[in-house]
């Protein structure tokens, strides 16, 4: 319709939605936070089952292996020392890798619910969703850690005191990186059943071909090959980046590593949870389950 003689047409233009402030983010976050927390506490048995797995080595297996399993000088230790003084990097290093498999497997459990349509429906972004529920994962498993580390101490099982401080930047790399690899395990996963299945091939291989439980020059006394393997295994360096960080040393080369494989199991998480190559084609493979 055109304008009235005299009038000038006024155009107006379409502003764009206001995006997120920082305090909008900081409150998804502390939502989510508190959701895993609350899930975790409301969850006894989990915490338990955490704990027994590296204290059964702790108490019985290290008890066991201590005289056949000597540990020479190696870095970064200056003297000999205990097979529980050993394991114990490793044992943390277990109890992040268990902590990240079942955030994977809540976020199947989740999925095949229909829970995580609230989640993956908000207005927030879809990797900032994912990253925070990555933090809540890492924040609970690091409490982990640190009661293990509180029973180990009064079994004497002990490492310098500021090594408990310093230990904590290695813990969030490594979990973090485990972590990740879990929420990318999900997006493949498409039904619960299956995760037994992941536990069995993809969990323990990782943590016994690692330097968790015996150093790497004596696996490669014994299997050049299986040295091979744990070379090209990622949790070979988050085992050696919590060991060198209890004594304030920093691994380079193990955190290069971690850093690099954060990045790639990240970010493949991402991409298999987008909805256009993730989610979405799993719904039409199984028939609208999402």
């Amino acid at each position: 319709m055109s304008p009235l003689p005299g009038k000038t047409e006024t155009k107006v233009a379409s502003l764009p939605a206001p995006g997120f402030g920082l305090a909008a983010y900081l409150i998804c976050l502390k939502g989510i936070l508190v959701r895993e927390g609350l899930r975790f506490l409301n969850q006894r048995e989990r915490f338990i089952s955490s704990l027994v797995r590296p204290l059964l080595w702790l108490f019985i297996f290290a008890a066991g292996f201590r005289q056949v399993l000597g540990v020479s000088i190696i870095p970064p230790y200056k003297t000999y020392v205990l097979y529980e003084v050993y394991i114990t990097p490793g044992l943390c290093g277990m109890i992040l890798l268990f902590s990240g498999m079942q955030s994977s497997l809540s976020m199947v459990y989740d999925r095949e619910m229909g829970n995580m349509r609230t989640l993956l429906v908000s207005p927030f972004p879809r990797w900032f969703l994912l990253v925070s529920k990555l933090l809540a994962g890492v924040a609970v498993s690091i409490a982990q850690v640190y009661v293990f580390l509180g029973i180990a101490w009064f079994w004497g099982v002990k490492a310098p005191p500021i090594g408990y401080l310093l230990v904590l930047p290695a813990l969030f790399l490594a979990g973090v990186m485990l972590g990740a690899l879990g929420l990318l395990l999900s997006s493949m996963i498409k039904q619960l059943e299956n995760f037994a299945g992941v536990m069995n091939f993809v969990i323990f291989p990782m943590y016994f071909a690692s330097p968790a439980l015996y150093p790497l020059w004596r696996i490669q006394e014994s299997s050049p090959l299986l040295y091979k393997i744990c070379l090209a295994n990622p949790f070979t360096y988050a085992v050696e980046l919590i060991r060198f960080a209890f004594y304030g040393q920093i691994e380079w080369f193990s955190l290069a590593v971690v850093a690099g494989c954060t990045v790639l199991f990240l970010g493949g998480a991402i991409i298999a949870y987008d909805p256009s190559r993730g989610l979405m084609t799993r719904k039409q493979d199984t028939g609208g389950n999402a």
